[in-house]
């Protein structure tokens, strides 16, 4: 036989586009909502975010050193998780709460499941919960923003945010849209300015890093679920506040389509955003907690796995509907 041909394993188009240019690449997409955290509750918002960044580069070198691993801190995962650490935090905690979440974060739930890409749920959003579970006056004491009058400030130090209001029915005591959507809000320092966080989507987009496919499909959900279950009967609901407030943008965009912990499969990813919309919807609407987004994209990260199970396509040259395991 004359013509003979190798096969080899997949992948067999290989991308020179890196993790360290992924990772690099979310990071310059945060820095605007970096900047607006710092316009709007001031040089201690930068403060919690450095602390938290160094300390979750710090703790994945001294693990990798001390267990004879490769040093992988120059991939920058360790500090885009300890920058969304940051994000998830009130800019009133005091500074070792970053600390401990970020050392959370990468010690129990990235590097004992075996490092970048082996963690089961996002680092990120488990330290959330954990922080909040263990420190929750810290966590739930939110600030005025520094760009709100003197004359307002003046009257308190901390305010409630527009979901906490939400719960308690007082709609008339809700911010402006306007206010809302350029991060004029209570708030974690992250989480408020849904316009620096909607241009460090575009940048992603555009890079190629995510798709819209979860967030889009996570955010329509909530829309929807929360505008049909409104506080006045079907069809009432405000879902513009529960779309701006809160952390749907940030969790909608930078952590629900983290690949370590999301569906790969087109349709996955759709069923990926609708669980997470139908879970924050829910513990938004029916819950103790005015916030669910932290807790829906966890649960979801748990059933990633069998999502993609069902969800993925046909093997070629197979019959039936068997599935990849």
């Amino acid at each position: 036989m004359d013509n003979q041909y190798l096969v080899t394993s997949s992948p067999h188009f290989r991308s020179d586009y890196k993790i360290e240019r992924m990772m690099l690449d979310v990071i310059i997409a945060l820095l605007p909502a970096l900047i607006a955290g710092t316009v709007f509750f001031g040089i201690r918002a930068l403060m919690l975010t450095a602390i938290s960044m160094v300390t979750a580069v710090l703790t994945e070198y001294v693990i990798e050193k001390l267990l004879h691993r490769e040093i992988t801190i120059d991939d920058y995962s360790a500090a885009v998780t300890g920058m969304l650490v940051a994000f998830n935090l009130p800019p009133t905690v005091s500074w070792w709460i970053p600390v401990v979440g970020s050392f959370f974060a990468i010690s129990i739930v990235k590097m004992c499941f075996g490092g970048l890409g082996n963690n089961f749920v996002n680092p990120a959003l488990a330290a959330r919960v954990f922080l909040l579970a263990s420190w929750p006056v810290q966590m739930t004491t939110w600030k005025i923003p520094e760009a709100v009058s003197a004359a307002t400030a003046a009257d308190a130090m901390t305010t409630a945010t527009p979901l906490a209001v939400l719960k308690t029915g007082t709609i008339t005591h809700l911010p402006s849209l306007w206010s809302m959507f350029i991060g004029n809000i209570g708030g974690t320092i992250g989480e408020t300015s849904t316009l620096a966080l909607l241009i460090g989507a575009a940048y992603l987009v555009y890079r190629g890093v995510i798709n819209l496919k979860t967030p889009l499909s996570f955010i329509a959900t909530v829309g929807i679920m929360t505008w049909i279950f409104g506080p006045d009967g079907m069809f009432t609901g405000p879902f513009l506040y529960h779309i701006l407030g809160g952390g749907l943008i940030l969790g909608a965009f930078y952590m629900a389509t983290d690949y370590a912990t999301s569906p790969v499969t087109p349709l996955g990813q759709i069923i990926m955003g609708i669980g997470c919309g139908i879970f924050t919807s829910v513990i938004r609407l029916w819950g103790g907690y005015p916030e669910g987004v932290s807790y829906a994209i966890l649960l979801m990260n748990m059933v990633s796995p069998l999502i993609d199970r069902y969800t993925m396509p046909k093997v070629f040259g197979t019959k039936g509907a068997k599935k990849v395991a």
